[in-house]
């Protein structure tokens, strides 16, 4: 456990319940099974699936899925153990040999969903008759989705055996570079999330010293940066053209289960509230500091009358655990788990992750969260974030390695819900009235990061994926794109300088997952909507959120959201959820 002025102690995870170390025999064991099943799965299936029948094709499934949860499993442990020890050499290595082995296995079985993509309906439509093959109809529906773009089995096999030597490799230089720069603050060092930290700290004089820190500190690394911006974004370029994609984003919303024009339709309906939102709150937030504009490092500053409440881990834990039991038990239960059985690891520490999430792993173990606690208000809620993703994933594991995992655009539902649900709790309990306006702006706050924030982030990688196929980007161009989408989202009540211009370049989600953004914007609104709804009295509400957790990714986002009379193809549904936030800004504008 570790210490620190904040807190008693914080909890690192235990990843026994994976494996109990790099050199465990069981890991290895697990690597020689995965590696022998492999070879016999593809002696036994390879170029025989047409001629299955239903039963056949039902057990050829579950063989598949066995080799993926182990071999998931594997990665998971990886993953994890890497991401609190990004700097340690030998970890980074053993992660290295784990992706490469694994890559090597899993190329034995890469024919089966390329075999099954090129089943003609007929065939597919009499196997998915039995029972059998009819349990993973969902899954064969959202593998065949890519048809389409399917490349020949050598291509795809290349590309495949490429994939750790081309964007992986970037991306791991990305994170080890992230790790390992600092940021020289007076006479100290420090790592990228504390240094983000001091961007939401009290006083306007240690802002603009970390935010002038971390100007700096990616500068030092800028030329490398943009390089693998470039890198990846030809790379994808290159493979979207041979899939015949039509727009960079078309993988991803393949991807997330959702349409083309409802992607467009979220993101057109929030620009168009720029002014209403991002806009009005800012400007009233330069009046509560006294000023004109704000400095771009004022952006997630407290207010003046905030005096920098911090909460205990316990006191975070009670809080999240309350908010969670108030709405259902079982929902206080499952996320209680985290941390009685340590499932959470919590200390900010040199060498980690700078962010936060919640691992699924698999379904035979179990999720784990990652966070970097600092004791803020803010963290709290970054807790309950990441537990609400937890919570879904415990309740979707019982439909199997396949069929668990959510859409990204439905993977935020959870956990946004879950911040709601917290927020709601801390802002019923707060009598005084200034505590009450703190909170509230920090919920506006939260929501303008990933509302407004996130849209513009999905800006970004528009223009910069569409302008990539003209030339290479220098460092200067990807700077001038940045200030164009923050000036347009955070609007006139702010002054930019041009330490702002490096930003762009810790943004982790345009390198790991390209227009992933958007997600966190579409869970967010769709929440909002959710949660009108709950209020309102909805009829077996708890019931159906619980289904709705539970069906993981078998369903789509409309299937999943008419129990509640809501669709996400309209744009009155992203408006309804835009409103919450602007009901909010109202409701401070009258504190003034």
């Amino acid at each position: 456990m570790a210490k620190t002025k904040n807190t008693k102690k914080l909890p690192r995870w235990n990843l026994n319940d994976l494996y109990s170390g790099p050199k465990s025999k069981k890991l290895q064991d697990d690597l020689a099974w995965s590696a022998r099943e492999s070879k016999a799965f593809a002696k036994t299936y390879r170029g025989r699936l047409k001629t299955l029948d239903g039963k056949g094709l039902g057990a050829a499934i579950t063989g598949y899925e066995k080799i993926a949860e182990r071999m998931g499993k594997i990665m998971s442990y990886g993953h994890l153990l890497h991401a609190t020890r990004l700097s340690d050499p030998v970890i980074s290595a053993f992660m290295q040999t784990l992706q490469e082995k694994i890559t090597d296995i899993s190329t034995e079985t890469l024919f089966f969903t390329l075999e099954l993509n090129r089943l003609s309906d007929t065939v597919l439509k009499r196997q998915l008759k039995h029972p059998k093959a009819a349990h993973y109809a969902s899954w064969v529906r959202d593998c065949r989705v890519f048809r389409p773009h399917q490349l020949s089995d050598e291509a795809e096999k290349l590309l495949h055996e490429k994939s750790l030597t081309s964007h992986n490799a970037w991306i791991r230089l990305f994170n080890e570079t992230m790790a390992d720069m600092r940021c020289k603050v007076g006479a100290k060092e420090m790592t990228l999330a504390d240094t983000l930290n001091l961007l939401s700290d009290r006083k306007g004089a240690v802002r603009k010293q970390g935010a002038k820190a971390l100007s700096d500190g990616l500068g030092q690394h800028i030329r490398t940066l943009a390089l693998i911006t470039n890198t990846l974004a030809k790379d994808k370029e290159i493979e979207d053209q041979w899939r015949r994609y039509p727009d960079p984003k078309s993988y991803r919303n393949l991807a997330n289960q959702v349409e083309d024009e409802v992607v467009d339709a979220l993101a057109k309906t929030v620009r168009a509230n720029y002014a209403n939102l991002s806009h009005r709150y800012y400007k009233l937030k330069a009046k509560w500091f006294g000023v004109k504009k704000l400095n771009t490092w004022d952006r997630n500053a407290p207010l003046p009358e905030d005096s920098g409440k911090l909460y205990s881990w316990d006191q975070a834990q009670s809080i999240v655990l309350g908010a969670y039991g108030g709405f259902a038990p079982e929902m206080a239960d499952i996320a209680k788990r985290f941390f009685d059985k340590r499932w959470i690891d919590a200390p900010p520490e040199a060498g980690k992750d700078s962010g936060a999430f919640s691992h699924s792993t698999v379904p035979s173990v179990h999720p784990y969260v990652m966070m970097n606690y600092h004791g803020k208000a803010r963290d709290v809620m970054t807790l309950a974030h990441e537990l609400g993703h937890g919570v879904h994933q415990v309740l979707s594991a019982r439909q199997g390695t396949l069929m668990s995992d959510t859409p990204l655009t439905l993977a935020e539902t959870a956990s946004v819900f879950g911040e709601m649900l917290t927020f709601r709790a801390m802002l019923a309990a707060e009598k005084n009235p200034r505590r009450r306006r703190i909170l509230l702006a920090g919920k506006v706050e939260d929501m303008m990061n990933t509302v407004v924030r996130q849209i513009a982030f999905h800006q970004f990688e528009e223009r910069v994926h569409h302008e990539r196929p003209k030339g290479e980007l220098s460092s200067q161009r990807l700077g001038d794109i940045w200030m164009q989408v923050q000036k347009e989202s955070l609007g006139p009540a702010f002054r930019f300088d041009d330490d702002y211009r490096q930003f762009w370049a810790y943004i982790p989600h345009f390198l790991h997952a390209p227009f992933y953004v958007y997600a966190y914007a579409f869970g967010d609104c769709l929440v909002n909507s959710l949660y009108d709804v709950f209020q309102n009295g909805h009829v077996d509400f708890q019931k159906k959120y619980f289904d709705m957790l539970k069906a993981g990714g078998t369903l789509r986002h409309k299937e999943l959201l008419a129990p509640f009379g809501l669709d996400a193809s309209k744009p009155a549904f992203w408006q309804l959820g835009l409103d919450v936030v602007s009901g909010f800004i109202d409701e401070l504008e009258t504190t003034l």
